[in-house]
């Protein structure tokens, strides 16, 4: 699992609590991370519709649809996401051992079965449902001020 997932999932929650536009250096003080690595990951949102973008001196990124309807599935697809894959076989197709030259396969189906099972699941996880867990019921800070 690489961190553009959690990146992404991060970035929607604080600009759902920001309730505002922020910017890419904004977003990355908060997130723990370079500005670069954010518009990287922000531009796969905003293709798959989750954000859209505000040019000018207050520009950024500001959510284009409401938390309770962005899953956490959406988030995976935008990026593309596989949560549980390997890129590394034991054995061989070409050797003659049948257990060498089938266990990648087999495995493989096993991955993409539990990868399939990860995207079910996070479809009933809402980025307002993050947001809940994380605060509560504490209203939405709209100054826009990143704290």
């Amino acid at each position: 699992m690489n961190s553009e997932f959690c990146i992404a999932v991060h970035t929607l929650v604080f600009l759902n609590r920001k309730a505002c536009t922020l910017s890419s250096a904004e977003l990355a003080k908060n997130v723990c991370t370079n500005p670069a690595r954010i518009r990287k990951i922000m531009v796969k949102l905003k293709n798959a519709g989750l954000v859209s973008t505000k040019e000018g001196l207050d520009g950024g990124y500001h959510l284009e649809v409401s938390p309770e309807n962005i899953s956490l599935y959406q988030v995976s697809e935008a990026l593309d996401f596989k949560f549980v894959s390997s890129s590394w076989k034991s054995g061989n197709v070409d050797m003659d051992c049948l257990i060498a030259s089938g266990m990648g396969q087999v495995l493989d189906n096993i991955y993409e079965d539990l990868d399939t099972l990860c995207k079910e699941r996070l479809k009933s996880i809402a980025i307002n449902n993050i947001d809940d867990e994380i605060f509560g019921a504490l209203s939405i800070d709209k100054s826009c001020e990143p704290k």
